[in-house]
């Protein structure tokens, strides 16, 4: 599989030795709980990835990490998911750190994670039904000097391993409207406990656990405040970015994992050269859409109209690679379905993007307005 190898290629010039050292351990290992592939990830020097080299990072653009999170993905699907909600919550600093909005702070913290290879987890996507995405989690009561932090993110991802939190709070304001802003605190910060929630296997790996902040004390430098331009529900530039670095890092993630699975047919010789191409081609549907999105990032492409083309090609590629999906287990068979618990627990992973927010009734009312002319809302 030439897209593939190709994703793969790209993910050995940016993290060295990282896919060898995950094709020696057994995916079942890879996705449990206190897995190895964390510690690999920092030391291939995974942090700094989309970091920009101004601030020390290794600077892939779009593209670039699109395929290296494809190829994460293809060999441990936890790993991948974790260190998505890392770039994403990194992906929003950088654009703040460029914005008219920055406080200089953020220079700061980028070059302190590539340097350091932190772990970013982020509160922001919420995967409760009905909820909207933007909705804090996080409560604040001003305090001297900053704010008193209160509330909980579950599922949260890189829970255990993280080295600093990012999530949304909702800051008190004197006409009574509560702001919004993002907060990012370190993980040793006095109040901040980690509880299990997780219950399933699939995906355990992540460390998607309950974070819980209890009268956590957060200076007012590290409050970033964000500045919605009209009534609440729209989306200023520095919330519509980390959208689209969000929604195309999570689909390639599931690009990677379904892969992996269509790999086996590939290489298995499974089915007609016309069932191959068939299900090759709804793999490589899912590719090319995913592709387009991280162009349009690429060539600054970033606002309202952006963002909608964006979740246009999530849901597109979700529907490519549910059939991609769907067809490859078929091929491969009973046999190699009750031989080995990878395909599986592949099969059973690879559906996991339509747990991911916004939900596809969520969006579809808003984007009929943006089609029409209006601003597009995401509540």
């Amino acid at each position: 599989m030439r897209s593939l190898e190709a994703a793969r290629e790209t993910c050995e010039s940016f993290l060295p030795g990282l896919l060898d050292q995950l094709s020696g351990t057994p995916l079942e290992e890879l996705e449990a709980p206190k897995n190895p592939a964390l510690d690999h990830f920092r030391t291939a020097g995974g942090p700094g990835l989309v970091i920009p080299k101004t601030y020390g990072g290794a600077g892939a653009d779009p593209l670039q990490a699109l395929a290296v999170v494809q190829a994460l993905a293809s060999r441990a699907p936890s790993l991948a998911i974790a260190t998505t909600m890392h770039h994403f919550s990194v992906a929003t600093l950088f654009t703040l750190a460029d914005s008219i909005q920055s406080s200089g702070m953020e220079w700061a913290l980028l070059e302190g994670i590539a340097e350091q290879r932190l772990l970013v987890a982020s509160g922001f996507a919420e995967g409760r039904p009905g909820r909207g995405i933007l909705s804090p989690m996080m409560s604040a009561s001003k305090a001297d000097g900053g704010y008193v932090i209160n509330g909980s993110k579950k599922p949260c991802s890189l829970s255990h391993s993280m080295d600093l939190l990012t999530a949304s709070v909702a800051l008190p304001t004197d006409s009574g409207e509560p702001r919004m802003a993002v907060l990012l605190i370190p993980r040793q910060t006095d109040g901040i406990s980690v509880h299990p929630f997780w219950g399933s296997r699939t995906l355990a790996g992540a460390e998607s656990d309950e974070v819980r902040l209890t009268d956590v004390f957060v200076d007012e430098q590290l409050l970033m405040r964000t500045e919605p331009e009209g009534d609440a529900g729209n989306l200023d530039d520095l919330q519509t970015v980390g959208l689209i670095w969000f929604e195309l890092l999570i689909s390639a993630c599931y690009l990677g994992i379904v892969s992996g699975l269509v790999e086996r047919v590939v290489d298995g010789r499974r089915g007609s050269d016309s069932d191959r191409a068939r299900v090759l081609t709804r793999l490589e549907t899912a590719a090319l859409l995913l592709a387009g999105t991280a162009r349009m990032i690429r060539d600054g492409e970033t606002g309202n109209a952006a963002l909608a083309r964006t979740l246009v090609a999530r849901y597109a590629a979700q529907d490519a690679l549910g059939d991609a999906l769907n067809q490859a287990v078929e091929l491969l068979g009973g046999t190699a379905f009750m031989s080995s618990s990878d395909v599986a627990y592949l099969a059973g992973a690879a559906h996991g993007l339509s747990f991911h927010p916004p939900s596809r009734s969520s969006f579809t009312g808003p984007y009929l307005d943006h089609v029409a002319g209006h601003p597009l809302r995401l509540t």
